[in-house]
């Protein structure tokens, strides 16, 4: 578990992680040298982080696990999961060979030990969220172990008692044996000449599929299958750790500055956070207006599609239908005077007078012309993540704002998803096993890849687009941003289909 706390100090003073205080009695304090690139976390970190650290390097590690999620949900093969990860992991949790020589190696692995203890401190409060971290954090040991080509030296130092080497006295008396569940190595034309004996009920993976000699209650496996019995012993401890780390959450109770952000973080895991930079999802190419805006609404995601035809049927939207739509438009590249003319235009049936007492300064607050200081010098605010969206300030009668995965009866959604060009069942089916799954991310993405399947496909066929900007989408700009490209991919690369890494 997390043996972590923090310096109980003024509150403009709280700005460093403390990991030695209250600890438990079996605490290992020591400097982490970290002599692997592989780990199996057994000893919780204890050197000094900031707050900022504490939470940047979770989010960033929890991005690379709900890829991994995603790639999962996606059915992906291990090769295409391996391939489709390497840019994510290059980009939000790196970890370099010590044969690398890379000067980031302290660095990078200090980040990857902090940031399992922090997520496992955020999802160990619940059953479920014990199981989906497990089962994701077991992936990405596996992924790494697979093409570790060091990982002989991390497994040779762990403390594992329940397999051993097999002797030389025992393979040449099994030579035959052995060699019938082996046989020759395809590749060199050797006889596999490294094996370990356990339990076999340790391994009954391997026993059902034959891949172990069995004699006396032990399994002999082969070297090249040593990697499932590492993730086996990774997958067991992890779920005994994420146990005790669940007895000791309300030992966090008294600090104030923990708990929002493990909070925060453990509702991210039902879709990641994505932070916004501004002008970062405005396509090139796009005539951003407020007359064209009708146009450009076959590229919304459902939840701001929703808000578009709302506004057209009644002329009308609630404040917070208001807000969550002005920041979008506002994300996609629509500057103060166009908006003001696109939300003039959607109430036609008030007046001049009425708009601007009403509703002209909302609109000019949100892109930071008026209001505090603050607000000015930031340029107003930014427009909601999908994990804002679904988690803050659920819709009531009469609103049309929230994510429409979550918010919407089936009926209700499948009228949508069909309005937006959804028509295919299975696909539809797939929505509403994501959306009762809680996998409202997924329903997005599910729908986005069927609409735009032809130009994905071309866009991976013809290399024009990389696997890590066609990432799982977790922000409405971004899925308006990749359905402006994908569907303009016919034009000149270099003025429309350039994205930002």
């Amino acid at each position: 578990m997390l043996k972590q706390d923090f310096n109980r100090q003024e509150p403009k003073r709280r700005n460093v992680a403390d990991a030695r205080k209250h600890q438990p009695a079996d605490a290992a304090f020591k400097d982490s040298t970290y002599p692997h690139r592989l780990n199996f976390y057994t000893h919780a970190p204890t050197a000094d982080i900031t707050l900022e650290q504490f939470e940047q390097w979770a989010i960033d590690r929890l991005r690379v696990l709900s890829e991994l999620e995603a790639c999962s949900f996606r059915n992906k093969s291990l090769a295409e999961t391996a391939a489709h990860m390497k840019p994510v992991l290059e980009k939000y949790l790196p970890l370099s060979s010590n044969s690398s020589a890379s000067p980031k190696l302290f660095e990078q692995r200090q980040k990857d030990h902090y940031s399992h203890f922090i997520l496992r401190l955020a999802f160990s409060s619940t059953e479920d969220l014990r199981r989906r971290f497990s089962r994701v954090e077991t992936m990405l040991f596996r992924l790494r172990l697979d093409t570790d080509a060091e990982r002989a030296g991390f497994v040779a130092g762990l403390d594992i008692d329940w397999f051993e080497p097999v002797s030389e006295a025992e393979k040449s008396e099994m030579a035959a044996d052995l060699l019938a569940i082996t046989g020759f190595d395809k590749r060199t034309g050797a006889v596999e000449d490294s094996w370990f004996k356990v339990d076999w009920m340790r391994v009954p993976e391997l026993v059902e599929s034959r891949k172990v000699f069995l004699r006396a209650g032990k399994a002999f496996v082969p070297s090249r299958e040593q990697a499932s019995m590492i993730v086996t012993e990774f997958t067991s401890r992890l779920e005994k750790q994420l146990v005790l780390t669940s007895q000791a959450l309300p030992d966090l109770d008294e600090d104030d500055r923990l708990l929002p952000i493990l909070d925060h973080l453990s509702k991210n895991f039902v879709t990641p956070d994505s932070s916004y930079m501004s002008g970062s999802t405005v396509p090139e190419g796009a005539e951003i207006s407020a007359r064209n805006i009708d146009n450009l609404a076959q590229h919304f995601p459902a939840c701001m599609s929703h808000l578009h035809r709302s506004l057209r049927r009644d002329s009308h939207l609630k404040h917070y239908g208001r807000l969550q739509y002005s920041l979008f438009l506002k994300g996609i590249g629509l500057n103060l005077e166009e908006s003001l003319a696109f939300w003039r235009g959607g109430f036609a049936k008030i007046t001049d007078d009425q708009f601007n007492k009403e509703y002209r300064y909302n609109v000019r607050h949100v892109y930071g012309d008026v209001g505090g200081d603050s607000n000015r010098r930031s340029g107003g605010y930014s427009p909601y993540s999908c994990q804002k969206i679904l988690t803050e300030h659920a819709p009531g009668p009469g609103e049309a704002h929230g994510c429409p995965y979550r918010h919407f009866d089936m009926d209700n959604l499948s009228t949508l998803l069909q309005g937006m060009g959804v028509t295919d069942r299975a696909v539809v089916q797939g929505v509403k096993e994501d959306r009762d799954g809680r996998r409202y991310h997924m329903a997005c993405n599910r729908v986005f890849e069927h609409l735009h399947k032809p130009e994905i496909k071309r866009a991976k066929d013809e290399s024009i687009m990389t696997a890590a900007q066609l990432e799982t989408i977790v922000h409405p700009n971004e899925y308006f941003k990749r359905s402006y490209l994908l569907k303009n991919l016919s034009k000149p690369r270099d003025a429309d289909v350039k994205m930002e890494d």
